[in-house]
């Protein structure tokens, strides 16, 4: 029997991911160059065009074209390879390691996300291995800096070399499809929207003092306040149509009466106190009815001895599809009052608008699949790199599906320690992701 060789990698997606969690990527500084190299070098063996653009030559973009039958417009498969710090984290195994224990491939960024990266390389691999054409061109985009935001990788790419993805409809790219168990039952989640990136530095001031002589009502007073004020109450809800066609998707899944408790999530008047009752699932679908902030950083203070007489307070916040950030100013404003200051400090305007246009396809995919899978659409509460493809009109899905087991703990492990996903669902993630290429028309 011949000896695997990297021509017939494809058919090991497993092996894949281990050689990518082996390069360490972390992000800042990221020093992506060797491992896009190693893709590269991948492709290129295979016969598929390829080009590399970078901001830094540390951190190149690697852009792989499969060509199609040009009777469909193309698409664009997209995945990051920086990862996330593993730094004060207690990890059982090394986490650039790629070791296989207990049937999971530990390491950082086995879920978030060089095993989906490798997942799309495997699947565009496979095309080329057995002759198939797609109905368009196939993209796939290996990219550096998501995780701090794509000033070197999709959003530079965008700004700087938006020919590359001339004629991309739509695109696919993490945060989707990964299995989420709800009473016994499978739910797959197919991201068709991100909520928008809107972050804000509120700004408190009162009289300052010499710290000897007690001060009540001043600066820190309204810091406390504000900061209990969002701990205790939620901004206000929003019943967006994905999410409603979420919660109908998974109540009729339900028996009586639990399906019932489930559907109150749709009444704005009892959202909050049915949110409250539903476990992981209420913390978990909580951020998709609602705009959000977080309090993250606090600045104010000069001295132990003086009274400061202004704080400044970042926020992080997030809008739901279709608001803008003089919603989240005015629901702010109604909730905390007056007499904090409210600027925004970047707003990522992008189309928000979510698509539908293929979700069919991606939920045939999914329960051929799986039988026993119920796909369902939904929004992230978070965002990734589609987010400046949308800037150039093009639609957007989290895509990357994963077979994971009934346990919550895993996904706690992005961007956590000891993460890990299991071996299996590479394979169907590949097998999904090619299903894509073959469907997609």
């Amino acid at each position: 029997m011949p000896a695997n060789t990297s021509s017939d990698i494809y058919l090991r997606p497993v092996e894949l991911a281990q050689k990518l969690l082996r390069f360490n990527t972390t992000n800042p500084p990221g020093n992506e160059a060797e491992c896009i190299s190693y893709v590269e070098g991948l492709l290129k063996d295979a016969g598929l065009e390829t080009t590399i653009v970078a901001r830094d030559p540390n951190r190149p973009n690697l852009i792989a074209r499969l060509k199609g039958r040009g009777e469909a417009p193309a698409i664009l498969l997209h995945g990051h390879v920086d990862v996330v710090t593993t730094a004060n984290q207690d990890w059982q195994h090394d986490p650039f390691g790629g070791e296989i224990v207990d049937g999971y491939l530990w390491g950082r960024g086995s879920i978030d996300m060089k095993g989906a990266v490798a997942m799309m390389i495997c699947a565009v691999l496979r095309a080329r291995a057995e002759g198939f054409v797609p109905a368009g061109d196939v993209l796939l985009a290996v990219l550096s800096d998501e995780e701090q935001g794509g000033d070197y990788g999709a959003m530079w790419l965008v700004e700087n070399h938006p020919d590359l993805l001339e004629g991309v409809k739509y695109s696919f790219g993490e945060a989707g499809g990964e299995t989420s168990h709800i009473e016994g039952l499978k739910f797959y989640p197919i991201q068709v929207g991100e909520k928008q990136i809107c972050r804000l530095e509120a700004t408190l001031r009162g009289p300052g003092g010499h710290g000897s002589i007690p001060m009540r009502g001043g600066a820190m007073s309204r810091l406390g306040k504000l900061l209990t004020t969002l701990d205790m109450h939620r901004l206000p809800v929003h019943i967006t149509p994905v999410i409603e066609t979420l919660v109908k998707s998974v109540a009729a899944s339900l028996p009586a009466p639990r399906n019932a408790g489930l559907l109150a999530l749709l009444d704005p008047a009892k959202t909050d106190a049915v949110l409250d009752g539903l476990g992981e699932f209420g913390r978990l679908i909580d951020p998709l009815l609602h705009n959000t902030v977080n309090a993250t950083m606090v600045e104010g203070g000069l001295a132990i001895n003086v009274i400061p007489s202004e704080i400044k307070v970042k926020l992080d916040g997030r809008l739901l599809p279709g608001f803008t950030p003089d919603d989240m100013l005015n629901e702010l404003n109604d909730l905390v009052g007056d007499d904090v200051e409210f600027e925004v400090l970047r707003y990522d305007e992008y189309s928000t608008v979510a698509d539908m246009a293929v979700y069919d396809m991606l939920a045939d995919i999914i329960r051929e699949a799986d039988p026993e899978g119920i796909p369902v659409p939904y929004i992230l509460a978070g965002v990734t790199d589609g987010r400046h493809f949308a800037r150039l009109g093009i639609k957007n899905y989290g895509f990357t599906p994963l077979l994971l087991p009934d346990d919550p703990t895993l996904v706690a492990t992005v961007h956590a320690a000891d993460e890990r996903v299991p071996v299996e669902s590479l394979d169907f993630g590949a097998n999904c992701l090619y299903s894509l290429l073959q469907r997609y028309a």
